[in-house]
């Protein structure tokens, strides 16, 4: 039979169907475009549904998910799918989005630490109860071969164990004494290591003590320390990274008149970018070509679009509002603005890092102490008893009865009762130090647009607009995405105002709207191309003929608690600062309407960082309040920061502590919250001196059995935990 001839042998279908079906697969995965969007303003499960079935309901999408606690949305659709058209989507739900790099996100996606620390504590927790079992047995009476078989097994269970769910100790002790330095957890491995070989030694020799038990509880209880510590700081990611995944992409080059989207990376100075409207400059550059307006409010803090026009230079990051522009690019990748304002937030976080917490504090000098006291007790009963077997076994006991158990649990015990009620009331706390930098804390430095107001104009004077002018002005505002247009479409709405019948509306990038009223032209739009006389309040004029315009005044809407929280503040002793890269006047007027003495006007996201510093460096403890990526720097450089969650995720994760909600008054209540935790925090620290105090002499007198060292440890470990969920209260 010939090869062509010979029947194929056939294995099952599904391994027949696997190869191909791996093929479709990668190639579906390839086909697709996985797009990463910030939407800070999602707040609750019906945000969620919202935005996935807008998203969803695109045409080429295939899958959308919202990440609530990330507020961040991913998605899988067709290539052909852009970003910009998913953000559109999205703000005519109500939902601000910008595009970010999904690639630069990647590794932020999981916790591996935390289930890694979770799965060690577990087997320490399962382990511990079994020899725990086995040791009450002997305690009750088990002699001789009955209770050398009893410590057997339970070295078969311990060895191992340890050796798993003590790695995290081991590794940082070995770290710590390889750069000749001690911490926390050189003690605590001498500890382990001492009353295995020790009771490893007296199960040889038929002893009648073995603290296998004791060294599994102080395992399984400092674990559960360790993990109540990363948890707290879990969300955390660095801010840096995070401002590198909101640079543009992709952008649009003009090469010989033709459009050709590229990577950002591939773009050189000279080169000619194509900005469509709603989308962010992927370079500093300047305009040649087109005329719009640009929201700047993220980088610099303005209110109000600024007018863009040929000759303009353009900052990347910044929003392009009305009109396509044409750039010719003069800094692209990392030496444009955003790029160093990155640089700046990496430079403040790693000044940050120079804080000393207090469980580090105690370790520098609770670690030699405990060393010393071991190697003292050892030496006394070998002088005093010339037995090396009695002599270690009371250097071991001193070791484990000394163990920082209760140290090691102190903080973030405390730490978590405080951030459970602080998160009840609405704020989520990242940073492991935050509580206690926050405890400190003597001045509050605010920004303004969208922190102490809620970054949205707000029509003020509308009672002074006729119905008619008032249908008009929405009829030419619902045709504009303009801030100003939104606004009186949002205030004529709510009136139930019914927009006039406007012909032939179109908006005129840079300058507003205009229609026809039974062939009379009507404009809404800018001072100077309506013929308006401009103030210094923010505002928009309406045209209809030859008529005189009427003005159409804005105020940006303070957010909710504002007044409250700066009150408080105050009346505490605290001294509140206004910092803004808004105008002079819009600053002023908030600052007066607040009563806060201390304010500054048109800084730059530099200059907000340079003033923290500089307030830090006078011996002054700052708290930052902001939400904007030229906040990012002031944040990081800041003592301690806080951001509202509408915030952008970069500051969002420069900041300690977020807002959850839209309230700003539980700003002063998470003050006095952080000093009383650092007050349990130092109860804890002379609760475990106390215990010690009574412990240490019966160790050292060689009076701590196996059973008292593991109850003790236990004793004190429960108290100080008991201590902290006070503050739950």
């Amino acid at each position: 039979m010939t090869a062509a001839m010979r029947p194929n042998i056939s294995a099952c279908p599904a391994c027949d169907a696997a190869p191909a079906a791996e093929a479709l697969a990668e190639q579906a995965i390839q086909e697709n475009a996985r797009i990463a969007l910030s939407v800070p303003s999602v707040h609750c499960g019906a945000c969620i549904s919202t935005v996935e079935e807008a998203l969803a309901a695109y045409p080429g999408v295939h899958s959308a998910r919202v990440n609530l606690t990330l507020k961040r949305a991913s998605v899988d659709a067709d290539p052909d799918v852009t970003a910009e058209a998913l953000a559109t989507v999205l703000e005519k739900v109500g939902y601000e989005a910008h595009e970010l790099d999904a690639g630069t996100l990647s590794a932020t996606q999981t916790d591996k630490a935390g289930r890694d620390l979770l799965m060690r504590l577990a087997v320490a927790g399962f382990a511990s109860m079994n020899v725990m079992l086995l040791s009450v047995s002997v305690w009750s009476g088990a002699e001789a071969a009955t209770r050398d078989m009893f410590h057997w097994i339970s070295a078969a269970i311990a060895l191992p164990t340890i050796a798993f769910s003590g790695k995290p100790f081991f590794v940082h002790a070995w770290s710590a004494l390889k750069h000749k330095r001690l911490n926390m957890d050189v003690p605590i491995v001498l500890a382990i290591v001492l009353a295995i070989a020790t009771s490893l030694w007296e199960t040889s020799l038929s002893g009648e003590h073995a603290y296998f038990d004791a060294a599994l509880t102080l395992v399984f209880f400092l674990l559960a320390g360790r993990y109540l510590d990363h948890r707290t700081r879990a969300v955390a990611r660095s801010a840096a990274e995070e401002l590198a995944a909101l640079e543009v992409p992709r952008a649009v080059r003009v090469v010989d008149g033709k459009d050709k989207t590229v990577a950002v990376k591939e773009l050189t100075v000279g080169d000619l970018v194509r900005v469509k409207p709603g989308g962010r400059m992927p370079v500093d550059g300047e305009i040649v070509e087109g005329r719009s307006e640009l929201d700047r409010s993220l980088l610099t803090g303005e209110t109000l679009p600024v007018f863009a026009e040929p000759g303009q230079v353009v900052s990347a990051g910044e929003v392009n509002l009305t009109g396509p522009l044409l750039i010719r690019a003069s800094a692209v990748g990392e030496q444009t603005s955003l790029h160093r304002m990155a640089d700046l937030v990496a430079v403040a976080e790693s000044g940050r890092s120079n804080y000393t917490s207090l469980a580090d504090k105690a370790a520098k000098l609770y670690a030699p102490g405990v060393h010393i006291l071991s190697a003292l007790s050892f030496l006394g009963w070998y002088l005093y008893t010339f037995d090396m077997r009695t002599a270690l076994n009371i250097a071991a006991a001193v070791l484990i009865i000394t163990c920082p158990c209760a140290l090691g649990l102190a903080v973030p015990a405390v730490t978590t009762a405080a951030s459970g009620r602080l998160f009840r009331k609405g704020m989520l706390i990242k940073h492991s130090t935050a509580l206690e930098r926050l405890a400190q804390v003597d001045t509050v430095v605010f920004d303004k647009t969208g922190t102490l107001t809620a970054g949205a104009p707000e029509l003020t004077n509308m009672a002074e607009i006729s119905g008619a002018d008032m249908a008009v002005a929405l009829a030419l505002s619902t045709a504009s995405a303009h801030p100003l247009s939104v606004a009186i479409t949002k205030a004529a709405q709510t009136a139930g105002v019914r927009p006039a019948r406007v012909s032939e509306i179109e908006e005129v990038p840079g300058y507003g709207t205009q229609g026809l009223i039974d062939g009379v032209r009507v404009r809404l739009g800018r001072a100077s191309w309506v013929g308006g006389r401009a103030g210094d309040q923010t505002s928009a004029f309406l045209r209809i003929g030859d008529r005189g315009p009427d003005a159409f005044l804005f105020a940006d809407s303070l957010r909710d608690g504002a007044e409250e929280c700066v009150r408080t503040l105050q009346a505490s002793g605290k001294e509140v600062i206004l910092i803004s890269g808004d105008t002079t006047g819009a600053v002023e007027s908030l600052a007066c309407r607040l009563g806060i003495g201390k304010w500054v006007a048109e800084a730059l996201p530099e200059d907000k960082a340079k003033r923290v510093r500089s307030l830090t460096e006078a011996g002054q403890y700052v708290l930052m309040v902001g939400d904007g990526l030229n906040d990012t720097a002031a944040l990081a450089s800041a003592h301690v920061s806080m951001s509202p969650a509408s915030a952008l995720d970069a500051a969002r994760v420069a900041s300690d502590i977020v807002l959850l909600g839209g309230d700003l008054s539980p700003i002063p209540e998470a003050t006095d919250t952080a000093k009383q935790a650092i007050k349990r925090i130092r109860e804890n620290f002379r609760i475990a001196t106390v215990y010690n105090i009574i412990a240490v002499p019966l160790a050292v007198a060689g009076l701590a059995t196996p059973l008292i060292a593991a109850l003790a440890m236990s004793t004190s470990s429960i108290t100080v935990s008991l201590n902290a969920l006070r503050l739950r209260g």
